[in-house]
């Protein structure tokens, strides 16, 4: 304001006005050997000291902005701690693959303590992470609680909880036309016992992991900058189509971890947490379940023949496929409570619910 009031003391009204000499334009008046003179011509100036900071600045503002498109940052996931159930083979160990290459800490989870020292042996050496294995039972409540005490013990937070353990069922013939057929393959061959059995597995694990995490997983988020902590939760698409697919007590544990993921997405945002929860709902995918075994280095193998005619994509999918979907699901800031369907067109020929 100041500067302001000083700047009126040098118009050219308080000049002349405060000036005892006022000259008249005689006065002066350059000669007319000044006035006649020509002006030398002047080079062309290039870009001033600024005009070249300001040029640089947008070059390097712009580098920067491509930076943030790279593979690396776009799906980084470097540093990330993880926790993977099921993790020994098939889908789990995928997902293993794809957080440890990229250089998280992955710990996994399951019964078999030999199968997964195998794949920590096998997979661990000479990548960017780590795998670890930790045998539990993700169905007890116990061992779910010890698992946590022992991730806790080592890790001041947890940023990735994939859910994938699962079993599968017996199958039925469902194309029976009789009546009394059909009625008698679907109520005898299957049991309250072996659908308890799956929710037990496919559904009920999903919850009572993802809420004993909860507190680990927010830390998760609190401790890193522009990351919130993400939960997994690996279904099916049989739990989507509309067909029994000849099992449907499998079907039916899929469709409900579908919905559980949905709910269970919806509460934790609703709770102020900043957690995310998606899902994945593969296709066919070579593993112990689809596959009936895994060989010497915990990896299964489906001929390619087999699925030529029923999906479009005319194959079973590839770990390249399921790592993908990981890392997609898992980095993408922005997605929260969705199903990644992952399963080359199959639910595209048989149609959802």
């Amino acid at each position: 304001m100041r500067s302001l009031h000083m700047s009126k003391f040098f118009s050219p009204y308080n000049v002349r006005k405060f000036c005892p000499f006022r000259p008249s334009l005689n006065t002066i008046a350059a000669p007319k050997s000044v006035l006649n003179r020509s002006s030398p011509s002047l080079p062309l100036q290039s870009a001033t000291p600024i005009q070249q900071t300001r040029t640089n600045s947008t070059k390097m503002s712009a580098q920067q902005q491509n930076q943030r498109f790279s593979l690396e940052n776009v799906f980084n996931v470097k540093g990330r701690v993880a926790l993977v159930t099921g993790g020994g083979s098939g889908i789990g160990l995928m997902a293993t693959q794809a957080l440890a290459v990229n250089g998280a800490k992955v710990y996994i989870t399951g019964r078999t303590e030999e199968k997964l020292d195998r794949v920590a042996s096998l997979y661990s050496q000479d990548i960017p992470g780590q795998i670890i294995p930790v045998a539990a039972d993700i169905t007890s409540k116990p061992s779910i609680e010890a698992l946590v005490q022992e991730i806790s013990a080592k890790e001041p937070a947890l940023h990735i909880l994939i859910n994938n353990a699962g079993i599968s069922s017996a199958t039925q013939n469902t194309e029976l036309t009789s009546a009394a057929e059909l009625s008698s393959e679907l109520f005898n061959k299957t049991s309250f016992e072996e659908w308890e059995s799956l929710y037990r597995t496919n559904v009920s694990q999903l919850y009572f992991v993802t809420a004993a995490f909860l507190p680990l997983l927010q830390k998760g988020t609190e401790r890193e900058h522009g990351w919130s902590s993400t939960v997994v939760n690996v279904s099916s698409i049989s739990g989507i189509v509309k067909l029994a697919q000849h099992h449907f007590p499998y079907n039916a544990s899929k469709g409900a971890a579908v919905h559980l993921t949905r709910m269970l997405a919806h509460e934790v945002a609703s709770s102020g947490l900043k957690i995310r929860v998606n899902g994945i709902a593969p296709g066919v995918f070579p593993s112990e379940m689809t596959a009936g075994e895994s060989d010497d280095i915990q990896k299964s193998s489906i001929p390619k023949e087999k699925y030529e005619g029923k999906v479009p994509a005319g194959r079973p999918g590839k770990d390249e496929d399921m790592a993908g979907a990981v890392l997609f699901t898992t980095a993408n800031q922005y997605l929260n409570g969705q199903t990644i369907v992952v399963d080359g067109g199959y639910v595209l020929a048989a149609g959802t619910v």
